[in-house]
Formats: C-alpha cells, structure tokens, sequence
C-alpha cells in the first residue's frame, strides 16, 4: 500500500535519520518532512535525500492548526509518525512555557487534525508518538523503567512529554484514533546537535574547550545509537500494535563520568594527541536542578516480539559517531556559527506548501 506519512521534526537529529531510511527504504511511500527550523533543525542533515522524488519539504510549525489541515488536505496524509518537540531540559528550566506550548499545544493540534481528516476510516491510518524515557522519573541503583512503569516526570521537559503521551492515548480510548507510543533513552550520533552531552564534548575536545559535567559526574543513563533509533521506529512503525506502548533503549548503562572519559582517550587517539591529555579538560559544575540519578530502559518487549535491537555496541557506536565529527567539520562549524539557518533561505526560500 502506498502510504503518505507525515514526519514531524524531520529536521532535526532524530528526525533525519528516520526520513533518510524511509525515503531510500521506501520508494513507494510520499515522506512530507514538517519541520519549523528552529535553533536544532538543520535541513543540512538531509542533503543526501532533498533531491529524491518521494520527499517533500514543508516549513511549518506544528502550533499552526490552519497550516496543518492545508498540509493534511494538499498530501492527503495517511500516517504521522510525531517527533517534533522541544528536548533539552537545561532549555525547559529557562523557559518551560515554550516546551508547554510544542510539546502539548503541537501534539494535540495534530491529534485533531488527524482525527478530523480520518473520520469515518480511522482503520487505515496510525498516529505514532516519539517519547522519552525522561517521562518515567528517576530509578535507584537497581530497576529498569518497562511500558507499565508508572510516571513521575522531574522537570519541565518530561512533564511536557508525559502530557503529550496521555493525550496521545486519550485520542486512542476516546477518538478511536489508531496510536502508538514509543519511549527512548539518550540518543547519540551523526547530526546531533552540539548542545546535548557527546556532541558537546566533541566539539569541545576539538577546540580544547573545558568540559563541564554536572555535580559528581555519577549521573547514569542508557545510550541509543540514533540509527538503531531509526530501525526501531521503522519496525514499530510496521509491525506495532495500535494502543500499544514500545520501549526502546541500549542495553547498556554508563555514569557520565565513565563516559566522558572514554570519549577522551578515543578522541585522543584519533587525533593524535598523548594520552590524557583530553581528560584534563574535565571541568565539574555546580549540577542543574530537579537532575535525575538514573534512568535505565528494558527493551526486552520489542526484542521478543519483532527481534530488533541495537546493531552496535556502544564503544563502536561512539568510535562511529567520533569519525563522522571529525570528518563532517564543515556541518560543525556552520552549526555552531549559526550559518546552517541560512540553508534553508538558499533552498527553499521561493517555495510554498
């Protein structure tokens, strides 16, 4: 079946992984790539896929209700997959309504766009929500958060994503809208960009820039490799459940300390520099507040029933993710200057929806 997914976000860093597999997997399948541009989309990351004929673009923000019924009726979308959202909590400490109005306001304004565009064969169609494992809480040393765990968000962020996720799931028990709720840990990779812990530091190491861990630098999280991300999506997206909720995560745990170490001895040997030199950058600051100790997912549900999980460890992962900073500088350094917004101005600027 041919299908027209809308792919929210589809600029920023999960989001181009998941278009690249969908338009080159998928040839079949229209892929409308809706994303506002703010600071973290970069339509750069999608050079490689801009030209395919089964890709569109549109520059539009999800708290647009209007746009999105003109982009819904001018596609004739069957399907959503939802990433766009605001996702750093250092950002939501500073200004939470902004993360109130993307996260819970955009989600919801595209719930009603879809329930209204699919009235009367809501059978063919899915709504599938990309969340986070943030939206769970803080665990001690020991547990893993599974799809039951109950919820208990700590800071602006989580609670804007936790919201989003219950009214993805009211559209479902009271709408009937077919829906599917994903929650993920730490994401790292190519494209990412360099606000978020490990790109961060690898553009720091770079410029030898001091390298600012929070508090005890024993802060534990699971990584993700973003592409793995992708596949998980991909197989949910095809193989899920409506009604369902999917963990995805790595399988592996590592305090920020450990792996901010390990970054620096790559990076050391990758660039030729002695050994720990690197880690004397280490810088710890004084720790945000509301800083969850450990989050940690079980993935076992999507292992057992489609056979996904991650293609690399995370020391591979890292060494690829280290190899393609260093060979992409040209994108770090129109990222970090601001030069990649004009991206959009010389590409698109003379287009409409």
């Amino acid at each position: 079946m041919s299908k027209k997914i809308l792919i929210t976000g589809g600029a920023g860093f999960i989001g181009s992984h998941v278009i690249r597999l969908f338009v080159n997997k998928y040839p079949d399948y229209t892929i409308i790539n809706l994303d506002a541009l703010t600071y973290a989309g970069n339509l750069e990351n999608l050079k490689d896929v801009e030209q395919q004929a089964n890709y569109r673009f549109v520059k539009a923000n999800i708290l647009d209700a209007t746009i999105l019924e003109q982009i819904f009726q001018e596609y004739q979308i069957t399907d959503v997959i939802h990433l766009a959202a605001e996702s750093h909590v250092d950002r939501s400490i500073l200004s939470p309504l902004d993360f109130v109005y993307t996260n819970i306001i955009g989600t919801v304004n595209l719930l009603n766009t879809a329930k209204k565009f699919w009235a009367g064969n809501m059978n063919d169609h899915l709504f599938y929500h990309i969340s986070t494992d943030e939206v769970f809480g803080s665990l001690g040393d020991t547990g893993f958060f599974t799809e039951t765990t109950a919820y208990d968000p700590r800071s602006p962020y989580s609670a804007s994503k936790a919201s989003s996720d219950h009214f993805v799931r009211a559209y479902h028990e009271t709408y009937h809208l077919p829906s599917i709720v994903s929650n993920c840990s730490n994401n790292y990779g190519p494209n990412h960009f360099p606000e978020k812990l490990i790109p961060l530091f690898i553009h720091n190491i770079l410029e030898k820039k001091p390298l600012p861990v929070y508090g005890d630098g024993l802060y534990t999280r699971d990584w993700l490799y973003v592409k793995d991300h992708a596949r998980a999506i991909d197989t949910i997206f095809h193989q899920g459940k409506a009604g369902e909720t999917y963990n995805i995560g790595g399988f592996n745990e590592w305090k920020n300390i450990d792996l901010v170490k390990l970054l620096c001895s790559l990076m050391d040997e990758k660039l030729g520099r002695a050994k720990g030199e690197s880690e004397q950058l280490i810088t710890y600051v004084k720790d945000r507040p509301g800083h969850d100790r450990r989050y940690a997912i079980d993935a076992s549900k999507i292992k057992e029933q489609f056979g996904w999980e991650p293609s690399v460890t995370f020391e591979e992962g890292l060494s690829e993710t280290i190899d393609w900073y260093l060979n992409n500088t040209v994108w770090l350094q129109h990222v970090t200057s601001g030069a990649y917004q004009h991206y959009y101005e010389s590409m698109y600027g003379n287009r409409s929806i």
